[in-house]
């Protein structure tokens, strides 16, 4: 299995650097959808990484999916990979197909909540979503909805209604559009019960997870630019990388990044990434944290080179800064760790930090 594993891994690396360069990045930046990418990652399995080999996936686990995820971060791919990757697992989870084409996840903001009523022909979605990635230019839309009971549901929908002049766009440039779900109608066959693990918290915790990979690729990104550049820059006679004030700040950097790497490893011992609440929380605010210091310090390694449209820094930087924010930002999931150490009580204290299954259960 590892083996195999290498094998996806290289080959996606292979994908990511024949299909990504500036020119990409720059036309994804003015609205553009790279089609041939899609295509290319189509052509690769990649979106059903995750869904098991027996319902028609490739069967990856979780660790490696996540690592998968990391590199697409890595060449800062202009796509919802990584919400097609759990879309389709989760849809598999509830008894679904393959979803069409690529996928995005709803409602992405805490505050937003969804809800289905019964029709004749089965539910009418109420609500709106905010920030949706892609939810304009996705094929589908898995949405997490509830009932006046509280019970969850999986509903597939067509982003076929978000209002164009809601259409929005975070720092990265990558689509964040608002969808309005006015009494949308869907088909029996279009919503299944949601899978019991989805029920406390909905989709949450997953977006947190794919964030928390991406935030990791797009640091080893950055600190890859930042180390190159200090080894190549020349002043005073010498690479800006023998001085020691410049060592100093990579050293804080790497350290970050190390720290941050740690808590989204532990994302990969769960089966579908976004299983256990407590490492959940404990990796989007630490890569969150990690995120902000590691942009700063690769920018200031930089200096006013890092800030040009012609450097490539800005495409990792920039998402960095937009994703630390989406699906929860650190303050979300601080206070969501200190309610779930508080519940666990004095006792539970140890077993929660040693035991991840008790998180899950805690969450």
């Amino acid at each position: 299995m590892e083996d195999m594993s290498a094998i996806v891994l290289e080959q996606a690396d292979r994908l990511f650097q024949q299909h990504v360069n500036k020119n990409v990045l720059a036309e994804a930046d003015g609205g553009k959808w790279p089609a041939p990418l899609w295509a290319a990652l189509e052509d690769a399995g990649l979106p059903l990484a995750l869904v098991p080999e027996a319902a028609g996936g490739v069967g990856l686990a979780a660790g490696v999916a996540a690592n998968l995820i990391r590199r697409a971060a890595f060449y800062s791919v202009p796509l919802p990979l990584a919400e097609t990757m759990i879309a389709n697992r989760l849809w598999a989870d509830a008894g679904g197909n393959s979803l069409d084409g690529a996928a995005t996840l709803a409602p992405v903001n805490p505050q937003d909540r969804l809800t289905v009523t019964a029709s004749a022909s089965g539910v009418v979605l109420h609500g709106t979503a905010h920030h949706v990635p892609w939810g304009a230019q996705a094929s589908t839309a898995l949405v997490f909805a509830r009932d006046a009971s509280g019970k969850g549901f999986l509903c597939r929908a067509l982003p076929a209604q978000v209002r164009p002049n809601r259409a929005r766009r975070n720092v990265a440039y990558e689509p964040r559009d608002e969808m309005h779900f006015d009494s949308v109608q869907l088909p029996a066959s279009d919503v299944r019960p949601a899978p019991d693990y989805l029920n406390a918290d909905g989709l949450m915790p997953f977006g947190a997870a794919i964030r928390a990979q991406q935030m990791i690729g797009g640091m080893e990104r950055c600190m890859d630019y930042a180390l190159t550049y200090a080894n190549e820059r020349v002043q005073f006679g010498r690479p800006i990388g023998k001085f020691q004030a410049v060592q100093h700040m990579l050293a804080v950097a790497a350290g970050h990044v190390a720290a941050a790497s740690a808590t989204a490893d532990a994302l990969g011992e769960s089966e579908r990434l976004g299983d256990d609440g407590f490492a959940v929380a404990i990796a989007k605010s630490r890569c969150g944290e990690a995120s902000g210091q590691v942009a700063a310090i690769c920018h200031q390694v930089h200096g006013a080179m890092g800030f040009t449209q012609e450097h490539p820094l800005h495409f990792a930087t920039r998402r960095l800064w937009a994703w630390r924010d989406e699906w929860g930002a650190e303050s979300f999931w601080q206070e969501r760790i200190g309610r779930m150490i508080c519940a666990a009580g004095g006792e539970g204290f140890w077993p929660l930090l040693a035991d991840r299954r008790d998180a899950t259960r805690v969450a």
